[in-house]
């Protein structure tokens, strides 16, 4: 065991271990951060992948709650907030809707060209949603008690939240709480008549989830997604992703905390219920008086603490969180003639065609005609691809990452023809590679899916919503927990808040 022991190890550098890392060592605690990989970030890195060839690895963009930007004194470009540019959904035979929900008043010219109604619904729309996602922060901002159990302390920032859903008024409250369990097809069918403006929307509340558009609470994924990206479409970070990662690592430094990368931690030693600090993957063993885990919650619980460390049932519940990625990336290098307009761009262009490239899923097939979201960067294009699940039922990873790479470009090469002769250079991430290599389980993006048996107070586990876990000084502060999933930072810090109140 080190000599040197920290008040606090976190295991994970993706955002939310940082942003827990940053608050408790502004608190004055002595912090480590161990990061598995050489390069610190997580889900939020920009990488190369050949000479001039570098691209955000996962996620287009990032966006931190402006709170913990101000708290942590985070500035440079990677924080402006710029205007989000146009989400074009492409119709095929060289059609296109154009959407934008920032900005001033919304552009609905092109929403009029398929319905006078639904451009005349509109701005109310964007109103709306803008509204139930300040509702959505403020939730995940507010910790969870430990339903059925729980002091007035604990309830009493519950009640304050409910009094937030209150304020939105009778109209909008019934709204936001009616729209949480609804499909999205449902929801939109509701504010639009024109197919092509509710697939646009489907489109969003299924990213990064395996759901379909009809699927029960799609309408939640929808709020929660419009939050993180703060609308409809991606607002790239100035030099890319990892420029954030870059800024916290560089702040959790100033503020005398370490980062060690490529040490694996392999097990959370445990002394009488206690966390007394980690053993790596090279033999070292580091001790501290707390231990946050970023990973996500299956894995940290069964596979670093062990079921035998824990109550029974309470292994039983932790084997019962359904992780179920669908998402694989295909970053291409072009020849700078792609054709593709600035934007954040989504093969959408019904609902029905949402809903089959979802049924391969079900199946264990990947989407022959998928659900795709493409950005650009100059000569580099990135597609986001769904549906591609974890677990294959007639192929094996090892070679089914030619056919993503095959039906992605084929199926952009549709909607922007001239595409496919622009490529040069391909780079895939599968599910496997999401696992094996960015270490998420069953390449779960969320580590854990948004859906409506694991949210807010049953997140990540009916009862332990708090952060806390059976085992003492032993935190949750990544995307599986309650305030987690997309790239926000809340489930870092609310875990560090909660561990200084103990």
């Amino acid at each position: 065991m080190s000599n040197n022991p920290y008040d606090a190890i976190v295991i994970g550098a993706g955002h939310n271990g940082l942003v827990a890392a940053n608050y408790l060592a502004k608190a004055g605690k002595k912090v480590l951060v161990l990061e598995r990989r050489d390069i610190a970030g997580g889900q939020l890195v920009t990488e190369s992948f050949g000479d001039g060839f570098v691209a955000d690895s996962l996620h287009a963009s990032g966006r931190l709650r402006p709170d913990i930007v101000r708290d942590l004194g985070l500035g440079g470009p990677a924080f402006v907030d710029a205007a989000g540019p146009a989400y074009i959904s492409l119709l095929g035979d060289g059609t296109k809707l154009e959407l934008y929900t920032t900005g001033g008043a919304p552009n609905v010219e092109s929403i009029r060209r398929h319905s006078a109604r639904d451009a005349e619904r509109w701005p109310e729309f964007v109103a709306f949603m803008d509204r139930a996602a300040a509702f959505l922060d403020t939730a995940y901002r507010t910790p969870m008690p430990r339903l059925p159990h729980f002091t007035f302390g604990e309830g009493l920032p519950l009640a304050k939240l409910l009094w937030k859903l209150r304020r939105l008024g009778g109209r909008d409250m019934f709204r936001v709480v009616r729209a949480m369990s609804m499909s999205v097809e449902e929801f939109t069918d509701n504010w639009f008549e024109s197919e092509e403006v509710r697939a646009a929307m489907s489109a969003l509340a299924i990213h990064g989830v395996t759901l379909g558009a009809m699927s029960a609470g799609t309408g939640y994924t929808l709020m929660h997604n419009w939050l993180n990206r703060g609308g409809l479409a991606h607002r790239p970070v100035a030099g890319g992703v990892g420029r954030i990662t870059d800024a916290l690592v560089a702040a959790l430094e100033v503020r005398g905390g370490e980062v060690r990368t490529a040490c694996a931690v392999q097990q959370i030693l445990v002394d009488k219920q206690r966390a007394t600090g980690v053993r790596l993957a090279s033999g070292e063993e580091i001790s501290a008086s707390v231990v946050f885990s970023a990973a996500d919650p299956r894995h940290t619980l069964l596979t670093l603490v062990g079921a035998a460390e824990l109550p029974p049932e309470f292994v039983w519940q932790a084997q019962s969180i359904k992780l179920r990625g669908s998402v694989a990336k295909v970053h291409v290098e072009t020849d700078g003639r792609h054709g593709l307009p600035a934007g954040t761009l989504v093969v959408a262009p019904t609902i029905k065609y949402l809903e089959r490239a979802y049924d391969a899923a079900k199946y264990g097939e990947i989407s022959t005609a998928p659900y795709l979201e493409v950005t650009s960067n100059g000569a580099i294009v990135s597609i986001h691809f769904q549906f591609a699940p974890h677990a294959l039922r007639h192929a094996s990873w090892n070679d089914a990452g030619a056919i993503v790479q095959q039906r992605a470009i084929g199926t952009l090469d549709q909607y922007v023809p001239g595409f496919k002769a622009s490529v040069k250079c391909v780079h895939t991430i599968t599910p496997h590679d999401l696992e094996a290599t960015y270490g998420l389980s069953e390449g779960d993006l969320n580590h854990g899916q948004l859906i409506l048996d694991q949210m807010f107070f049953m997140r990540p586990l009916p009862g332990w919503s708090n952060h806390k876990t059976p085992i003492e000084g032993l935190y949750l502060c990544g995307s599986g927990v309650h305030g987690g999933a997309g790239i926000s930072g809340a489930s870092g810090r609310n875990a560090a808040d909660i561990a200084a109140k103990a």
